[in-house]
């Protein structure tokens, strides 16, 4: 499961930018096409988030779809697999535009009261 590995990382790099305000919400964006899991990534967010500055944080997943680009025609098409055909001239030159992605979208910290 390479999403532990993953979610180890997205902790990390969240936790370094938060410079140790309490982060209430992460947000990320997870390519369909990506090969990662949400729901194994919320698992481990959980697991991953204890003992740190994100430990209670909400997370937020936001899916975003495969889409590919048509090499002969230039046609956008959907994608649930990281290939397909073309519904316009059934070329299988297709290029992926989106759905690989993991993006850290956001973050939410607490403001300190001084």
């Amino acid at each position: 499961m390479h999403e532990l590995g993953i979610t180890q990382n997205i902790v990390a790099i969240v936790a370094e930018n938060a410079k140790e305000k309490t982060v209430k919400r992460v947000t990320l964006e997870i390519g369909e096409l990506s090969a990662i899991m949400p729901d194994a990534i919320e698992f481990c967010f959980d697991v991953c988030s204890k003992g740190t500055v994100l430990e209670g944080a909400k997370l937020e997943i936001i899916k975003i779809p495969g889409l590919g680009k048509c090499r002969q025609c230039g046609a956008e098409i959907p994608l649930e697999q990281p290939f397909g055909v073309c519904h316009v001239c059934n070329s299988m030159e297709i290029d992926i535009i989106q759905g690989q992605e993991l993006k850290i979208k956001e973050m939410e910290v607490e403001e300190l009261c001084v």
